[in-house]
This record gives structure tokens, C-alpha cells and sequence, in this order.
């Protein structure tokens, strides 16, 4: 392996080399990072010509990123940190549908989005449309057929990717979400109810990992034909 596939900076060992790999850079979690850390590493992610994305962030880490890289922008809702550098865009003319279960679960959704949105892909969000009402999905399948990639997120008892999955051709990637009272067990019982799923063709991902079901949506795009490509040195920065 080469001397440069990641940079040592003592506490951290950054791979400079994930984008050739993943197609998009190492991302930095933030949560149980200091600060003072997380803008290190995000300095030198930057550095290297690449787009920065930082997940579970607040305003302390925020601020920390912003003096050291002017143009990040903080997404409330989902945590994030985003800083376009060189960046890239995913070929396709297809859409991740991201539905909630819930206006509760739109956090994690948020999460969803911004990071689909940081990788590239189109996001149609349609928020609130849960089994308590199903009439609210119905009306929305059209939306939701246009879809190549659907990200479902649910809490209380994570009833919703099922029902989608059984309506829909399109691969599901389901979230359940720590939203609920105390027998959801901070989302472990809709964590189960997911993998229990009878519909084909649902996966799941861990409890409020809106992240995660991101980048699955990116990697069955990118795996079904779909290519990320550089923007160049030139282009706009955000």
C-alpha cells in the first residue's frame, strides 16, 4: 500500500484514498470527537482537494470547522457540515423517494437527505405519510414510483417499509428511528420489525442511521450503471 493512502495526524488516520474506492471521501462522525479534532481533520480532508461532509455535528463543531474552512455550511436539522471543494455528481436521471413514518422521524430523514444530496443524488422528500394514516401513502405513490431507491424511516413500531415494500418494485433501505415510548426500546423494536419484514426486497440499517441509508441508496445507483464524476477545480464552490 502506498505511504499515501492515509495521512497520520496522531489521533486520527485519514484515507486520503476511500473516493477511489467508494466514490465519495471519508466522512467524519462527530459525535465523541472534540471540536478541536473534528476541524483538524476536516482542515485536512479539504486540503487534499476533497468535498467534506461531517455527521452528528452541533454548532460547537460547526464553528470549529468554520474557522478553518470558511464556506462550510451547517444543515440544522440533520447535524451535518458540508463544504463542496472539488466535488463530484452522480450520472443519473433518477431520484431516492425518503419518506417518514412520522414529522418525528424528519431528523434522521434530514440526514438521509443531505448526505444523498451531498453525494450527487436527486431527493424527493415525503415526510409524514405513516400507517396511523395510510390514505396520506396512497396518495403519494405516483411520487414514490419515480423513485429508483426508496429510503423509508420509521419509529414507534417501524410498521411503514413493509407496507411500501410490498406496494413497490424499487429497493427499500429502511431506517428505524429511536422515536417512540418506552416499549420502542429506543428503536429496537422497530429495528425488528423491519428485519422481520415479509415484503422482498427491504434491507435495514442501524437505528438512526439516516447516514448509512444514503450511502446505500448511492452505492445501488452508482452499482445499477450510474457513475460519479469530478466537477472540476473550477467549478462553484458552496
Amino acid at each position: 500500500m502506498s505511504k499515501k493512502a492515509y495521512e497520520d495526524i496522531g489521533f486520527a488516520k485519514i484515507d486520503h484514498l476511500r473516493i477511489k474506492r467508494k466514490g465519495f471521501p471519508e466522512v467524519i462522525f462527530c459525535q465523541g470527537k472534540t471540536p478541536a479534532q473534528i476541524a483538524q481533520i476536516a482542515k485536512r480532508i479539504a486540503a487534499n482537494k476533497h468535498d467534506v461532509l461531517a455527521t452528528r455535528a452541533d454548532r460547537k463543531d460547526f464553528q470549529a470547522i468554520k474557522k478553518v474552512i470558511k464556506k462550510a455550511k451547517y444543515h440544522p436539522e440533520a447535524r451535518i457540515v458540508t463544504f463542496k471543494n472539488t466535488g463530484y455528481r452522480l450520472r443519473t436521471t433518477g431520484s431516492v423517494a425518503i419518506i417518514t413514518a412520522g414529522t418525528s422521524d424528519i431528523p434522521v430523514a434530514e440526514e438521509a437527505a443531505v448526505t444523498a444530496e451531498f453525494l450527487g443524488l436527486k431527493v424527493d422528500r415525503i415526510f409524514d405519510v405513516g400507517v396511523a394514516g395510510i390514505h396520506r401513502l396512497a396518495s403519494n405513490l405516483e411520487r414514490i414510483n419515480k423513485a429508483k431507491a426508496v429510503i423509508v424511516v420509521a419509529g414507534m413500531e417501524g410498521a411503514l417499509p413493509s407496507v411500501v415494500g410490498g406496494l413497490i418494485e424499487q429497493p427499500v433501505i429502511a431506517v428505524p428511528t429511536s422515536v417512540g415510548y418506552g416499549a420502542n426500546f429506543k428503536g429496537l423494536s422497530a429495528l425488528l420489525t423491519m428485519m422481520n419484514s415479509c415484503a422482498p426486497g427491504v434491507a435495514v440499517v442501524n437505528i438512526d442511521n439516516g447516514f448509512g441509508a444514503a450511502v446505500m441508496a448511492f452505492s445501488i445507483l452508482k452499482s445499477a450503471g450510474a457513475s460519479p464524476s469530478p466537477r472540476g477545480r473550477g467549478g462553484k464552490r458552496g
